[in-house]
């Protein structure tokens, strides 16, 4: 089967904008917007080939950049890798340097605009944080709260609130609360049984919710996860169009374990998936762990954002990169 190594690039400014280029009318999906890059040459390292071809295409050269998102379709005849990188630092000024136009856009802003399907999960890698906060439980609303103003102020922009040892109604009600005094400050994702009914907040799914919701569109406990093409997964809205997932206002994740589970996830084409426990935690003690190199082999199988969990703190997160990762995510870590 032929291979194809292309390369792609989220370029990333001080302000934070992210640059665009939209493709020639007479091209192959001509008239929509994309991120720059092309073919890996023989022989080339990746971020050799990263660097020629933005001189080529944006007469810049990267200095600072950075492994985001592996995305990876087999096709009958071939087989494509879309290498994506996050590049912070670059020497020049971007232009269309073969007369493509080219806009520099707000994270937020990428929505507004139409790229290719393959580039969906991209267009969310560039919108999701490094960090994922996951709330430690606590029955002191007030330490809570406490915990949430130093999130803030420590640049934490993603946030699940747990909680488990809350009842339904509880969890709800604290829900109201916290995002009345925190809501514009994060991207939220709840717990529940049904999709968060405020706007904009999102939902995560625990992996006996991600099986059941698989199971509901059809799923089969007797399909082996080897089967399930993540080259199905269109974009990252996929899932929206499916009933039990369309009323959900804001991200969906879902917390998987193993390769079966980051199937199910693909399929259902959830936001971005956690997937834990890379080492070991004080919370289970002695569980089986993934380790680094278990966590990279899965998430080599997915087109998706992943954060990984499971022991891990900021520290960690060059060594996440290294594997492909989004991110960590934690608790007590980034918590504390």
């Amino acid at each position: 089967m032929r291979r194809i190594h292309v390369i792609a690039a989220v370029i990333r400014d001080a302000q934070g904008r992210i640059l665009i280029a939209k493709r020639p009318d007479h091209a192959h999906q001509g008239g929509l917007w994309e991120f720059p890059g092309g073919k890996l040459e023989d022989s080339e390292s990746r971020f050799a080939g990263l660097v020629r071809e933005l001189r080529e295409e944006l007469g810049i050269t990267a200095t600072e950049a950075r492994p985001l998102l592996d995305i990876r379709h087999d096709y009958p005849d071939k087989s494509v890798r879309l290498d994506v990188w996050l590049v912070t630092g670059f020497e020049g000024q971007a232009h269309g340097a073969e007369g493509q136009p080219v806009r520099w856009v707000s994270a937020a802003e990428l929505d507004e605009y139409d790229f290719p399907a393959a580039n969906g999960p991209i267009v969310q890698a560039a919108q999701l944080p490094e960090l994922y906060l996951i709330t430690p439980d606590m029955d002191d609303e007030a330490e809570l709260f406490a915990g949430l103003e130093r999130a803030r102020a420590s640049g934490i922009k993603l946030v699940q609130l747990r909680q488990t040892g809350l009842a339904e109604d509880a969890y709800q009600a604290l829900a109201q609360r916290v995002l009345a005094e925190f809501g514009n400050d994060f991207q939220w994702l709840l717990k529940g049984d049904e999709p968060p009914a405020w706007p904009g907040v999102g939902w995560h799914l625990t992996s006996r919710q991600l099986r059941r919701m698989w199971e509901h569109h059809g799923g089969s406990m007797a399909t082996p996860s080897s089967s399930i093409s993540t080259s199905s997964v269109a974009s990252n809205t996929a899932g929206r169009d499916r009933p039990s997932m369309q009323r959900a206002q804001g991200l969906i994740s879902a917390s998987c374990h193993n390769a079966e589970e980051l199937a199910m996830a693909a399929e259902l084409g959830v936001d971005f998936i956690t997937l834990s426990p890379v080492t070991p935690t004080a919370s289970h003690p002695g569980a089986p762990c993934l380790g680094w190199e278990g966590a990279g082999e899965l998430i080599e199988s997915v087109n998706i954002p992943v954060y990984l969990l499971g022991g891990l703190s900021p520290d960690d997160l060059p060594q996440a990169f290294k594997i492909g990762a989004q991110g960590v995510a934690g608790i007590r870590r980034l918590w504390d």
